[in-house]
Order: structure tokens, then sequence, then C-alpha cells
């Protein structure tokens, strides 16, 4: 009696397109794919900050806006003058176009610019984060 054939052990190698990942390989993906969630969540702080900064920023400004408008309607208030010529009503020479503001109205300015300033700093850093997460290896499948 003849012996049946045997399979060979190529018989069940699968072509290396088609193995599965081995555990290195997932450990990999799946360190990357932590690295970008945590890029993501900090950027997503930071832009939430962001929009709750510009948010108190706008509010602050139609306060000041209302109240500059009632003074001028009002006629009366703590308002910034512009003198438009060389002299002034009591006949002193005057800079063309610059404001005279009270200080809490220069104060006001100063902290607006601050805030500003820090806003464009922090969407610095989120636009930075998004960059080196767009410079990360994607993994495929």
């Amino acid at each position: 009696m003849a012996e049946p054939e045997r399979d060979s052990t190529q018989d069940w190698v699968l072509p290396k397109a088609d193995r599965p990942a081995t555990v290195v390989e997932l450990e990999r993906r799946i360190d990357v794919a932590l690295a970008v969630a945590r890029a993501s969540e900090a950027a997503a702080v930071e832009i939430g900050a962001a929009a709750l900064d510009a948010a108190q920023q706008a509010h602050r400004a139609a306060e000041l806006a209302e109240r500059a408008s009632a003074a001028v309607a009002g006629g009366g208030g703590e308002v910034a003058t512009t003198r438009n010529g060389p002299e002034d009503a009591n006949g002193t020479a005057g800079r063309d176009g610059d404001e005279l503001l009270d200080g809490a109205a220069a104060e006001r300015e100063i902290e607006e610019d601050v805030l500003l300033h820090r806003f464009s700093e922090r969407a610095d850093r989120v636009l930075a984060r998004l960059r080196a997460i767009e410079r990360l290896p994607q993994s495929t499948g």
C-alpha cells in the first residue's frame, strides 16, 4: 500500500502581505494612536480655551460699545475725545488724530492687547501641534 502524500509546511505559509500584524507592529500602531489622541486632546483644550477667551473679549467689546453709544447719545460720561486740528478749544497745540483717553480706558486697551497677544500665542501653539500631527506616519490597515 502506498503512503498518502503529506502536506508540506509551505502549503500553510501565508504570503507576506496576508500575514497578520506582529505584536511589535500592533504595539507601534497603538503608540502612534495614543500620541495622536493626546495631541488632539491638547489641541482641543487649547482651542476651547481660546474660544472662551474670544467670547469674553467679544462680550467686553459689546459692553464698551454700548457704554460708548449711551455716552454719545446722552452727551455725557467719560468718552475718548479726538483733537482734529492743530489747536484745541483752549488754543493749545494738539496732535492730529491722537486720542486722549482717560486712565480706565487706557488700561482696558492695554488689557485687551495683552489678551489678544495671548490668544495669538495660543493659536500659534495649536497650529504647531496640528502640523506635528499631520507629520505623524499614518498606519494602513
